[in-house]
């Protein structure tokens, strides 16, 4: 399947509201003012957590993820005060700065936060803020991976040799490209090892480059799946948006959660995805071709006579995984459709609850050390309804007791159910209905990591 790649300014704004707006020393605008110093800030630490950023001592934008930016602000020339601090399980601490920065008028300021948690590091990106020439695109590039090595930068027509072509530049990790204007219309972007254009790192595809489009492009590490070294992340007034590799697949995951129904087979599109699955098993990520696929699951071998679940129309976009979990009793079976972080992130573990027991209703969930008595402790989670996903949790690397209960009471239906998990991974626990024949309920531990 060939994939085609639109490269907007922007897919909207990003939930990155300012805060402590009672006592906030800064001017601050999503829609930069003429004239004054314009600046944005990136998460480019593919193994850092959520960052919060604080100028002059408040925090301006909180909740900062890996690929994400802040939106443009606005400040009056001066020198201010940059902090931005790491959301940890036991309380936010700083990775870079304080550092002051010192901002002119009519100038752009993109700081990008680069390089492994352990070394994380700001780089600073200026360029006059002018407008782009009518019928004109601008793109200023930074090499922010520091995984990769100096590479050659080509924007061509689409499918243009590359043997045929000279490269807009070569970079290193920490340098930049640019800013540059070109002619707004289609073009491909690749990036290759130095010298070497038949070693291609990144491929774009087809990407538009609208008129007055003027946008910093960071590469970054990639973290989506997928051959590629790097992923491409295109900076535009509100926050910014990703430009996958043509190669980045979709993965999907299938569970089988309904305690009474037999084995079953999975269907995509009307061919055979998985086929067997039994209660409780849950399948490994398979990785498709990113597309809205047609899902039914079916009893084993009963296909297309009898349909349990569906037809779903699923979207499977690429850079994402989607887990489909049949739940409920036979009579009712029915999905839970959820969408995974599969990122690593050095300084803790991230673990996602999932209540699939149809039988346990609402739960309390208590997460603790080992040997707790519960009733000395307040739940982690209170009133957990069957189906809800808690989302990722950080917790430090270690060994914990997972104990379920019914809402209000100190009585275990689960549990306790030892945990262990370490710093960078990735955990989706999924509460059960117990086994054929037994009495007690149990839970499905996954691994997500991207390396599993």
């Amino acid at each position: 399947m060939k994939l085609y790649n639109k490269f907007f300014i922007v897919l909207g704004a990003l939930a990155l509201a300012a805060c402590d707006s009672d006592s906030d020393p800064v001017s601050v605008a999503q829609v930069p003012n003429p004239g004054a110093a314009t600046v944005q800030i990136l998460h480019a630490s593919a193994d850092a957590p959520a960052v919060d950023i604080l100028v002059d001592g408040s925090v301006t934008f909180a909740g900062v993820d890996f690929k994400q930016s802040s939106g443009q602000a606005s400040l009056i020339e001066g020198t201010y005060t940059v902090e931005v601090q790491g959301i940890l399980p036991g309380g936010n601490a700083t990775v870079i700065g304080p550092v002051d920065l010192d901002l002119s008028d009519g100038t752009r300021y993109t700081v990008a936060a680069v390089n492994s948690v352990s070394a994380i590091e700001p780089v600073i990106l200026t360029q006059p803020d002018t407008a782009v020439a009518a019928g004109n695109a601008r793109v200023f590039v930074l090499h922010g991976s520091v995984a990769a090595p100096t590479v050659d930068v080509f924007v061509t027509a689409p499918g243009a040799d590359l043997t045929a072509e000279a490269p807009l530049g070569t970079f290193a990790f920490k340098e930049s490209l640019g800013p540059v204007e070109v002619p707004a219309g289609d073009y491909q972007i690749r990036v290759t090892l130095e010298n070497d254009p038949s070693t291609v790192a990144y491929d774009s595809g087809t990407v538009s480059l609208s008129d007055g489009a003027d946008l910093v492009v960071a590469a970054v590490p990639n973290t989506s799946g997928g051959p590629a070294a790097v992923s491409l992340l295109a900076l535009g007034p509100t926050g910014a948006a990703e430009l996958f590799d043509v190669n980045t697949p979709a993965g999907l995951r299938v569970g089988h959660l309904s305690p009474d129904t037999p084995a079953v087979d999975v269907f995509a599109d009307q061919a055979e995805l998985l086929a067997d699955v039994s209660f409780p098993a849950v399948t490994g990520i398979l990785e498709v071709p990113p597309a809205t696929y047609t899902v039914e699951v079916s009893p084993a071998d009963q296909y297309p006579g009898v349909v349990a679940i569906g037809p779903a129309d699923i979207p499977l976009g690429a850079g994402t995984t989607t887990d489909v979990l049949a739940v409920n009793f036979l009579a009712s079976i029915e999905p839970i459709v959820l969408s995974d972080d599969r990122r690593s992130v050095a300084t803790n573990a991230k673990v996602r609850i999932v209540h699939a027991s149809p039988t346990a209703q609402d739960v309390d969930i208590y997460v603790t050390a080992p040997g707790t008595d519960i009733n000395t402790v307040d739940p982690l989670l209170t009133a957990v309804p069957f189906k809800a996903n808690t989302g990722y949790l950080g917790l430090a690397g270690g060994d914990y007791e997972v104990t379920v209960t019914p809402t209000g009471t100190k009585t275990a239906a689960i549990g306790p159910a030892a945990l262990t998990v370490d710093n960078g991974g990735v955990y989706t626990a999924i509460a059960r209905d117990p086994l054929p024949g037994a009495s007690e309920f149990g839970l499905v531990v996954l691994l997500d990591t991207d390396n599993d």
